[in-house]
């Protein structure tokens, strides 16, 4: 019996297999650590990608990496100071280092903070670092906001990140609470007697409410643990998570960029993440980290041991919260006494019920409603990756300037008490002018605003229309005076003209070919009359057919070479020379 060996045809298929194989990984472009990492995660082609992401260029985009830095420095800083700090409200008798206050009985948290401040070595620079980038942080987050609503970063696709944004500075201000609160001392154990009241005033529940939050009667000792879990532990998660969201938006949308020529909503003018921008975010985040630590180790910062220990029965002197919570207390001392009543039995604190918990969820939900808002009123469902000019959107612009001056007139009256001390006033007449500007403030500021921005409209039509001045001024044999504008360039006269000029919606018909009235006449009426407050006054930016109009009219009547001469500075025949030529051009 024999047996004959012969190549099947699926072996001749699978011959070269092998050296196939050996030629693919001969040709990866990684090798070493990477190449490994990407055989099992398959990430070169992700990293790519992101490598490759262009972002533009223009200083007002780093407000967002200033409130991303100082985040960073926050949760570094945060981890720190949490090997000694001591959660927990449980009576000590203090022995450290801070001679006025030894012997003095106090909660174990304040205890450990003036341990870290007085004890641990770099500790009390730790906790100015970590104080101070909360600042820069909540600040950063709001000049940040502004520069995306003023120029129209929230429109489509952008508005769930918007949403998301909102939310963040919203959280951004309640983790600043949480976490100047933790200390116990006298001006933090004040901040938490008034949340104790914000929350009873809650009609029907408060008292339940606070009984819960407290674990008992205030002050307890569980509100320091609880407020350490949410500062630690809970708001952090939230925070990181939305900011990650927020970040994978921008990469999935890309980054919005000012107008300018080769710039279009289809593409980005920039540089990429790898070498450029990765390189310049790293050495910024280095500067701010600088800054942020010289002026913790020159300026002092909420000093605890200054303040002494928490007690129930004192109250430090012209206590204030924190800037960023300044309007909620400013809130509250404008409300009048006779808000609060009683109906069935119950107390309704309405005058501090809406100032110390509704200002905060119905503020930050108009500010997250308002794209979808501009957007129904519009009717615009376009995707924008160009931003506007503050000037272009004069309504939107006004609406903005008009809610920063109630802010301001809110933060304004948080120091009411002390605008009287200082400057010898009638605390009651301060804070009956402040109640009128709430109202007056937004209106005045409103009108100026959109009076402002359609006043820099004209002047840019007319400066694209006639040209820049140069300051030369002709005379002509007839005796007129004149002077010479210069043309623009093309990249000059591009942002002033590539806006566009939206007309106000016109209403349908009310009415059907039957006479039967139309069921959403009214919703219509309603968005054109919203329509016709957003756009009636508009200045449209000149058409070509304009633009080459004024440019015959000004050949058509420009005098000829030797009919008129300059008025100007000795020394300037050259520039003189050049500019009539560009006069004579057009």
């Amino acid at each position: 019996m024999s047996t004959i060996h012969e190549s099947r045809p699926a072996d001749a298929l699978r011959a070269g297999d092998r050296q196939a194989d050996e030629r693919a990984s001969a040709q990866k472009p990684l090798g070493g650590i990477a190449g490994w990492m990407d055989d099992r995660l398959g990430a070169a082609k992700g990293v790519s990608f992101l490598a490759k992401k262009v972002f533009p260029d223009h200083w007002s985009f780093m407000l967002g990496e200033i409130a991303m830095y100082s985040m960073i420095i926050c949760l570094l800083t945060g981890a720190f100071l949490t090997f000694w700090f001591v959660p927990s409200a449980s009576p000590v008798v203090y022995d450290g280092s801070y001679v006025p206050l030894q012997g003095v009985t106090m909660s174990d948290a304040y205890r450990s903070t003036l341990g870290i401040s007085f004890d641990i070595r770099g500790g009390l620079l730790i906790r100015q670092i970590h104080h101070w980038a909360a600042l820069v942080f909540i600040v950063s987050v709001f000049v940040h906001m502004a520069r995306v609503f003023f120029t129209g970063a929230f429109r489509k696709p952008r508005e769930i990140n918007w949403v998301f944004g909102t939310i963040l500075s919203m959280l951004a201000c309640i983790e600043g609470f949480a976490g100047y609160s933790l200390p116990d001392d006298l001006l933090s154990g004040t901040g938490i007697r008034a949340m104790n009241g914000f929350v009873q005033s809650v009609p029907v529940i408060g008292s339940y409410m606070a009984y819960f939050i407290f674990g008992g009667a205030f002050p307890g000792e569980a509100i320091i643990p609880r407020l350490y879990s949410a500062h630690v532990l809970l708001i952090p998660a939230i925070l990181v998570g939305l900011f990650t969201a927020h970040i994978l938006l921008v990469f999935v949308h890309k980054h919005t960029q000012f107008p300018g020529p080769g710039r279009t909503n289809s593409n980005v003018v920039g540089y990429p993440l790898l070498p450029v921008y990765i390189a310049k975010a790293g050495g910024f985040f280095f500067i701010v980290f600088g800054v942020i630590a010289l002026i913790s180790a020159v300026v002092t910062i909420n000093p605890i041991w200054a303040y002494g220990p928490y007690d129930p029965s004192a109250i430090t002197a012209g206590s204030q919260p924190d800037w960023y919570m300044g309007f909620a207390d400013g809130a509250l001392r404008l409300l009048p006494g006779w808000l609060e009543f009683e109906t069935f039995g119950f107390t309704w604190s309405m005058n501090i019920f809406p100032g110390s918990i509704l200002l905060l969820p119905i503020m930050w939900g108009i500010i997250g409603a308002y794209p979808f808002v501009e957007a129904w009123v519009t009717g615009d469902k376009r995707e924008h990756h160009l931003l506007d000019r503050p000037r272009n959107a004069p309504t939107r612009t006004a609406i903005g300037v008009a809610g920063i001056s109630m802010y301001l007139v809110l933060f304004m009256a948080a120091g009411n008490d002390l605008m009287a001390i200082k400057l010898h006033l009638s605390i009651n007449d301060i804070t009956q002018v402040l109640r009128l500007l709430f109202f007056v403030a937004p209106v005045v500021t409103f009108w100026i605003t959109k009076r402002i921005c359609l006043s820099l409209q004209r002047a840019d039509r007319q400066k694209v229309l006639h040209g820049r001045e140069t300051g030369t001024i002709w005379r002509y044999a007839d005796g007129r005076f004149e002077e010479i504008h210069a043309p623009l360039t093309p990249e000059e006269r591009w942002p002033l003209v590539q806006h566009e000029s939206l007309a106000p919606l016109q209403l349908s018909a009310t009415k059907d070919a039957n006479g039967v009235d139309n069921p959403v006449s009214r919703k219509q009426r309603r968005r054109a009359r919203l329509s016709h407050f957003y756009f009636n006054d508009r200045v449209a930016p000149p058409t070509p057919a304009e633009l080459e109009a004024e440019h015959h009219a000004h050949e058509h009547v420009a005098a000829p070479t030797g009919e008129h001469e300059a008025i100007e500075a000795a020394g300037a025949g050259q520039e003189r020379e050049t500019i009539k030529a560009d006069r004579h051009r057009g």
